[in-house]
């Protein structure tokens, strides 16, 4: 078997993928990245989440202080507390995407997050908690400002054949993915990835593809997943995830993520 060289930033999802069940990072998750930071080596959170939930475990980020949120719409440095990179959907192609898409698959509704929070048309169906004063609007008006992430959802069809109509409709005027168990689409600016923007934070630190090894469960890990030198699908990913990661990680109820980094760290 060939010999891997030690990495230089190790690139993480958080649901499904680094957190238990709960959404908390174990003690021992816990101690096991902070051992990875003492060698030297950034743990880089990138995720789905927004600011408002990936704040949750900024605690856990180490030294460097760095998370990629909004699956790469932005580079959030901790510390500061500011972004240090956005790179946002313009209110034309998010507004274009949304009539294409709605025209295509009527039943659609939508909702935005940007910087300060989410925003929903009032037929959006959030499941997760939400602020009490929130705008509600129709997408057209949600997007005056823009949004690091466009969110369609549909509540009747699969999160597959969402995803193919979407993809049918509007071509590659903006990037689809998806992380969610309900038909959540989760839309980014046109080549905006957490690969992409991956690639940004390690073209700055002078750490190249080879040097990353990367953790995920869902499709909107699979870019990234491909582009890092190694790569784990946890025990529980969804099937395209397990097909594109070089390895099979415990899952994330067994502090996979931990298991395998104190493996390749001689932990």
């Amino acid at each position: 078997m060939a010999e891997h060289p030690r990495p230089r930033l190790v690139a993480t999802d958080l649901d499904g993928t680094l957190v238990d069940r709960d959404g908390n990072v174990s003690e021992y998750t816990r101690e096991v990245l902070l051992e990875v930071e003492r060698l030297g080596v950034p743990v880089v959170f990138v995720t789905g989440r927004p600011l408002r939930w990936a704040r949750d475990v900024f605690e856990h980020v180490g030294s460097h202080g760095l998370a990629v949120i909004s699956n790469g719409a932005a580079v959030w440095d901790v510390a500061a507390d500011r972004a240090r990179l956005e790179r946002p959907i313009t209110p034309e192609a998010g507004r274009e995407f949304a009539r294409l898409l709605r025209e295509a698959v009527p039943g659609t509704a939508y909702a935005v997050e940007t910087l300060a929070g989410i925003e929903l048309e009032p037929g959006f169906m959030e499941r997760y908690p939400i602020p009490d004063v929130v705008r509600r609007a129709h997408v057209d008006e949600l997007l005056d400002a823009g949004a690091w992430k466009l969110l369609a959802r549909h509540e009747e069809l699969s999160p597959q054949e969402f995803w193919d109509r979407a993809e049918a409709a509007t071509g590659d005027r903006l990037t689809i993915t998806w992380s969610s168990s309900t038909t959540l689409l989760e839309i980014s600016a046109a080549q905006v990835t957490k690969a992409s923007t991956l690639a940004m934070v390690c073209a700055d630190l002078g750490i190249g593809p080879e040097e990353v090894i990367a953790f995920g469960d869902m499709p909107n890990d699979i870019p990234m997943l491909s582009w890092a030198g190694r790569s784990w699908a946890m025990a529980d990913a969804h099937p395209t995830v397990v097909e594109v990661a070089d390895e099979v990680a415990p899952s994330h109820h067994e502090d996979g993520v931990a298991r395998v980094l104190a493996g390749v760290f001689d932990l």
